[in-house]
C-alpha cells in the first residue's frame, strides 16, 4: 500500500491505498442531473496513463498527425493536452487538502474541474488535486502527478481476488446502470474492431439485445463471425471466432481463453451481468419448471438490456487504431453524425 504526499512539504494527502485498474468509466459523463457514486472504491487508487484534463484544444486547431501521436485516430470535439499520469482516489480518502476559492466552478450541483485543479495542500498551499462531485460525473479526487509523491507504507496490499471472486454472479442494482452502460459502450467498440468489417453473430438473450442492433450496421459481405462469451464458469468455446472475456478489476488483465479466437476484454461487472443474469422471468400457467414465475398477476420485476452508452462507444472507437480502416471509420462517422440515432 502507498500514501500520496505533497511533493512540496511532505504532508500526507491520502490514507493508505492499493492500486487497481483504471475503471472504464473514468472521465466519462452520464445523463443529465444523475447522482453518481465514487469512481473508485475506498482504499484504492488508479492511474490514467493518458493526458487528461485542461487545457483542451479543439480538433480544428490540431496539426496534422498530432492527434494520432496522442492516440486519437478519429475526429473528436477537443483533445486534452493535460499531463499524463493523473491519480484518482475516492474523495473520502483524501487528507490535508483545502478548496481553492477561485476555482470552484461547476454546472449545477458541485465541482467539475473545468478550470483545473481546485484543491491545495493545507500545510503549504501547493496546488495538488482536482475534486469532481458535480451531477452526472463520477465522484473523484484526481491528484496532479507532478505535485504529489508516492510513499510506500510497508503494509502489503491484500491478495488479488481470483477470477471466481470477481465474476461471482450478483443482481445488478439500479445505481449500477450508468457504469454498466458505459462499460457496454467500451466493449461494443472493441467488438466492432474485432469484427474486421465482417458480420458478427452473438448469442440470443442479453448479449444480442445489448449489442445486436449496432452490429447490424457492419458490412453484410462475407461469412459471419461467431462471437460468444468465454470465461470462468462457462463451458469452453471451440468454434467461436471472437470471445468476450472478463477484465480483472484489480490488475486490468483480461482472462486468457484457450484457442485462437480473438479476445475482446469486457469489464468484469458487465461480463458477469451478460454471462449469468437469468433474464426476465416468464408468467405462465400449467405444469411449469421451477424457474418460471407462477404468481398471477406477476409481481413487478423490471428487466432491461444493457444499453451501450453512446459517448463511451464513440470515445473508445476514436482511440482504436482500427478506426482508420474505411469500413469502421464509416460506422464511426454515421454514429457521430447521429444518422442512426436509434442504434445508440
Amino acid at each position: 500500500m502507498v500514501v500520496f504526499e505533497c511533493a512540496g512539504c511532505g504532508a500526507a494527502l491520502t490514507v493508505p491505498v492499493t492500486r487497481v485498474a483504471l475503471p472504464e468509466h473514468a472521465h466519462r459523463a452520464y445523463g443529465n442531473g444523475v447522482a453518481l457514486p465514487p469512481l473508485v472504491e475506498a482504499g484504492t487508487y488508479a492511474v490514467d496513463p493518458a493526458p487528461s484534463g485542461a487545457p483542451w484544444r479543439p480538433w480544428s486547431g490540431l496539426e496534422p498527425g498530432e492527434a494520432a501521436a496522442r492516440g486519437v485516430f478519429a475526429p473528436v470535439h477537443a483533445l486534452s493536452t493535460g499531463a499524463p499520469g493523473a491519480i484518482v482516489v475516492a474523495p473520502g480518502d483524501t487528507r490535508g487538502t483545502v478548496l481553492i476559492p477561485t476555482r470552484l466552478d461547476g454546472r449545477c450541483c458541485g465541482l467539475d474541474g473545468r478550470t483545473g485543479p481546485n484543491l491545495a495542500c493545507a500545510d503549504c498551499g501547493r496546488v495538488v488535486a482536482t475534486r469532481i462531485d458535480d451531477c452526472s460525473l463520477w465522484q473523484a479526487t484526481w491528484l496532479v502527478p507532478g505535485a504529489v509523491r508516492r510513499t510506500p507504507t510497508g503494509t502489503p496490499a491484500g491478495p488479488t481476488p481470483d477470477w471466481a471472486t470477481v465474476t461471482r454472479p450478483v443482481e445488478p442494482f439500479e445505481e449500477d446502470t450508468a457504469r454498466l452502460e458505459v462499460e457496454a459502450g467500451v466493449a461494443l467498440a472493441h467488438l466492432l474492431a474485432a469484427s474486421a468489417g465482417m458480420p458478427v453473430t452473438v448469442p440470443d438473450g442479453v448479449v444480442a439485445n445489448s449489442f445486436g442492433t449496432v452490429l447490424e450496421v457492419l458490412p453484410p459481405a462475407g461469412p459471419a463471425k461467431v462471437a460468444t462469451l468465454a470465461g470462468p464458469g462457462l463451458p469452453a468455446q471451440d468454434t467461436a471466432d471472437i470471445v468476450l472475456v472478463p477484465r480483472h478489476p484489480r490488475t486490468g488483465r483480461p482472462w486468457r481463453p484457450p484457442g485462437a479466437a480473438t479476445a475482446v476484454p469486457v469489464a468484469a461487472g458487465l461480463w458477469t451481468t451478460l454471462a449469468f443474469h437469468p433474464g426476465p422471468l416468464i408468467p405462465a400457467t400449467g405444469g411449469l419448471p421451477r424457474e418460471f414465475l407462477r404468481d398471477d398477476p406477476p409481481p413487478t420485476r423490471e428487466w432491461r438490456w444493457v444499453r451501450p452508452y453512446p459517448d463511451a462507444l464513440l470515445h473508445t472507437l476514436a482511440r482504436l487504431p482500427a478506426v482508420r480502416e474505411p469500413w469502421l471509420r464509416a460506422v464511426y462517422d454515421d454514429l457521430w453524425n447521429s444518422r442512426y440515432p436509434s442504434l445508440i
